[in-house]
């Protein structure tokens, strides 16, 4: 027997598709909010021990903040962008890069308990925030989605190669995972632009800067 279904059943099955994916999104929010996220690579860290001073720990724990607030960020870029990105391929990018930045942030959690410091405290409104930017990037269409994506990720990259001069020379661990966290994000650029990344206006990336700036400079401490 035929079951011919009707436009609001059809309806109905769209709007629980989306409620499926904001629960999954809070789920996600939740995990990574709460340092319950483990990573699924090796922590490049490996087991050498760094010994450093305790100003050169306090140091290496406020950079390892920043970038353990960068990779907070990026979880909530690009799983809202996938969200409502329409080409599967490009969802696929956002996706797996967003899966990587896990082990990023796994990766950051593990050395700042090392160093027996804590991430930011506003890192619920990073989240947030960065979640509600994504969902407004994703307006654009999919160029600018990965070119969003690809600035992101260029950006992000400047600040790895600041912080790899800043970080104490004794401090081998920070460094390995933060030089394999600045290899993987110039592969997440180089793969946005094959899939087609188009160049953000000049405004937008001066507006990305200063909300980084604002952002580093408060997590540093904070």
């Amino acid at each position: 027997m035929s079951h011919t279904v009707s436009n609001s059943d059809t309806r109905l099955y769209r709007r629980n598709n989306f409620f499926d994916q904001i629960l999954g999104e809070t789920n996600r929010a939740l995990e990574v909010l709460g340092r319950s996220v483990r990573a699924s690579r090796p922590n490049p860290a490996g087991k050498e021990v760094s010994e450093i001073s305790v100003d050169e720990a306090r140091h290496a724990a406020g950079l390892m903040r920043v970038n353990h607030v960068g990779e907070i960020c990026a979880q909530a870029l690009y799983r809202s962008q996938a969200m409502l990105c329409k080409d599967p391929q490009a969802t696929d990018v956002l996706l797996q890069a967003a899966q990587e930045e896990v082990d990023h942030l796994a990766w950051c959690d593990d050395r700042l308990r090392e160093l027996e410091s804590r991430p930011s405290v506003f890192n619920p409104l990073w989240y947030a925030g960065s979640f509600a930017l994504g969902l407004l990037a994703s307006r654009a269409g999919v160029p600018y989605n990965l070119g969003f994506m690809a600035e992101t990720e260029r950006q992000v990259e400047e600040h790895l190669e600041s912080h790899l001069e800043s970080l104490p020379v004794n401090d081998h661990r920070s460094r390995r995972i933060v030089e394999k966290m600045r290899d993987d994000e110039i592969e997440h650029r180089r793969t946005a632009e094959n899939h087609g990344a188009v160049g953000l206006p000049p405004p937008v990336k001066t507006l990305m800067r200063m909300m980084s700036k604002v952002m580093t400079t408060t997590a540093y401490r904070l």
